[in-house]
Parts: structure tokens; sequence; C-alpha cells
């Protein structure tokens, strides 16, 4: 019963809560809005609305809006360097989860007499404590899939070494503000919903398996997992089911709480190796094709058969008795989300890669391999990415 919360993001949660963005105190005086580099945010009209809410807060803003799908680390450096080069005193992340992770590197890095992978752990990071606190941040999520908007990782990638990593963690880097607005989520196209969607339940599935799971932990996954099972199809079927879309954002925000108080497991590193070295790969696919594998794995090693039944009612399967009763669940929930027969091949992935991406996965984010209730080795991670190879 031992567990530790601190939650410290404001959360503006429901339809239109966008336009109460103004009502709400500025941690600054000047804002770096982070989109992506993509056109969802002028076209669907958020960035114009997150503009004159800014405006109407009492706050100047400037756009940056070069985030790809794997923020990597050179675009993160360029958007601290243009918040110094503007005065910002605080960001605005708005957009998905790598908007969200990027946005809060910037905000890490922007105030830092050093280069970024100075401040950055993992197998090539310098990992200094910061010199000086990160700028404020207001997180504004436009999907269902990260959780980022409530918690205080951002995660960026540096092509030249193969890492993805997940960098800051202190209670500094939690958003100071979040909005969770589902009519910013209608406009997501079916399979990236569909992606997204399984992120937010991967968070919650791991956290429930994991090592560091406690009560807290345990309450929020078990209501994200509850909620992708059942309104996760609808949202991919129809973007604009108003009442899909508000439970999926809701399962979104519980993740990122389950990650808060408690931690993922190795599936989230095995991930990070797969789109370091293939950034054209989408976070959720990549976990997606893992799953059935990842998670055979551990119901084969009896590594906690109770939790596997609990997760496989969760998911809608109400008679569920034995562990693999929950790949059985998991596969007919891709099947409803046309998601099932996603292949590493497709995005460059070769199965020689195996062992070099098993490898990697430790090397960078090791510290979640501590949380697997059994121990993984390089051989068996290789093994777990071999039987998922399509």
């Amino acid at each position: 019963m031992n567990f530790q919360v601190y939650l410290p993001t404001r959360v503006l949660f429901g339809a239109g809560q966008l336009s109460a963005l103004h009502t709400q105190a500025m941690p600054g005086k000047k804002a770096l809005v982070v989109i992506s580099n993509g056109k969802s945010a002028r076209t669907s009209g958020a960035l114009d609305r997150t503009l004159e809410q800014l405006a109407l807060a009492g706050a100047q803003a400037v756009v940056f809006g070069k985030i790809g799908a794997n923020p990597q680390k050179a675009t993160v450096e360029e958007g601290a360097a243009f918040s110094r080069e503007n005065g910002c005193d605080f960001v605005v992340a708005l957009g998905g989860g790598s908007v969200l992770d990027a946005a809060k590197v910037i905000a890490m890095a922007a105030p830092q007499p050093g280069p970024l992978w100075a401040y950055v752990a993992g197998a090539t990071g310098g990992n200094q404590p910061l010199v000086h606190p990160p700028l404020p941040v207001i997180a504004i999520t436009t999907t269902a899939g990260t959780g980022s908007e409530v918690d205080a990782w951002g995660v960026v990638t540096n092509p030249e070494t193969h890492e993805k990593i997940g960098c800051g963690g202190m209670d500094s880097l939690f958003p100071v503000l979040a909005i969770v607005d589902p009519e910013l989520m209608r406009t997501v196209p079916p399979a990236f919903t569909a992606y997204q969607g399984f992120d937010t339940l991967f968070h919650a599935t791991e956290g429930y398996i994991s090592a560091a799971a406690n009560p807290m932990s345990e309450l929020v996954g078990l209501a994200a997992i509850e909620n992708v099972g059942k309104y996760l199809p609808r949202a991919v079927q129809n973007g604009d089911d108003a009442e899909a879309r508000a439970q999926m954002a809701f399962a979104n925000t519980l993740s990122g709480y389950s990650m808060v108080v408690g931690s993922c497991t190795s599936e989230h590193s095995m991930e990070h190796a797969m789109s370091a070295y293939h950034p054209n790969l989408p976070h959720g696919a990549g976990l997606i094709m893992l799953s059935q594998a990842y998670y055979t794995h551990f119901i084969e090693k009896h590594a906690c058969d109770e939790r596997f039944v609990k997760m496989a009612r969760a998911l809608g399967m109400a008679d569920a008795a034995a562990p693999m009763d929950f790949i059985t669940a998991l596969v007919n929930l891709q099947q409803a989300c046309g998601v099932a027969n996603l292949k590493m091949s497709d995005y460059g992935i070769a199965k020689a890669e195996c062992m070099a991406l098993a490898q990697n996965a430790r090397a960078t984010m090791g510290g979640l391999f501590a949380c697997d209730r059994v121990p993984l080795s390089d051989a068996e991670c290789a093994a777990i990415f071999e039987k998922a190879y399509r």
C-alpha cells in the first residue's frame, strides 16, 4: 500500500473548454505556441482560437510549427533557440502527443546554457542537472493518445545515435494547465484514432501489470482500459460520435495519471527502439505490432495471471477466466478497429534487426525493464520482436 501521488496539473476537461483558456491565469507574458508541421491545427481553427484566447488573457504569442510525428533532437533545439530569440517566458503545446512531448522538452531546454543532450539520460546523454528551471507549459491536447498533458515527461529522438528517449521527469515540467477538449479530436482520421487509442490502452495495461503497480495506478488503469474497450471502436468508426470522443479523451487523461502514479513496462522501451530506427512508424502502430507477442510472453511466464484476467474483463469479456483470454479480447479489439494486420515490414523493419532493437531498448530506456514482473533478457526481448514480425 505504499505509493506517492503528485498530480499538480489543473485540468479543464470537456467539450468547448478551449474557449475557457482566457479565464485562467497565464504563467507568463509571451507564449511560444508549439504545433505540428502538418495543417490540422491551422485548418481546424484550433490555432486561431488558441491565439485569440491568449490575446484575451493579455499574453503575446509566436508560433513554432515544425514538430513531426517522432520529434527530432534538432527540431527541439531549434524550437528552444526560437523561444529564446523571441523572449518567450512560457510554452503552449497545441497538438497530439508528439507536439506535447516536444513542447515540454523545448520548455526544459530553452533556459539552459548547454546543448539539449547534456541534460538527457540514456546511453549517450550527459544526464546533467538543469541549471535553470523549465519554462511553464500549458498543454492543449488534440488527440486521445499519450496522456502527456498531465505528466512531466517528453520524448525526443536523436537520429545520429538511434535513441528515442524520455526526457524530463522533474516536478517543474508538469504542465501548469491542461485543456482536454474532445471537440478538438473529432477530425482525427480513423487510423490515427486507433493508433492513439491503443497507445492509451497500453499505458494502462503496462501500468496494471507493472511491478510498480499500486492501488492508485490500478484504479485509473482499469478505468482507462474499460473506456478504451467500450468506446475506441465507436470513435474509429465515427469521428463525430461526441460521446465516444469524450470517453476516449477521459481514458487518455487517465492513462497519463497511470504513468504518473505508476509506470509503464518494457513494451514502451521496445517500441521506442523501433521508431528510433524507423521514424515514419507511428508510436501506437508499433505498440500494436508488438502487443500480442509481448503480453503472451508474460502470460506464459505466469507473471500475474489474475491481472490478465481482470484486464480481459475490463475490455468487455465478462466471462474471462484464463490469462490468455486477455489476448483474445485484445485481438478482438484490434480487429474491431481495423488494425489487427499491421506489419513491421511495411515500415522498413527487417527481421535481422531484432537483437539490435532489443539492445537499443535496454540501452536507451532500461529503467522500464526494471518494472517488468519477470526479468526480460536481451534474447527474450529479441524473440518477442521475432514472434511479432510480419
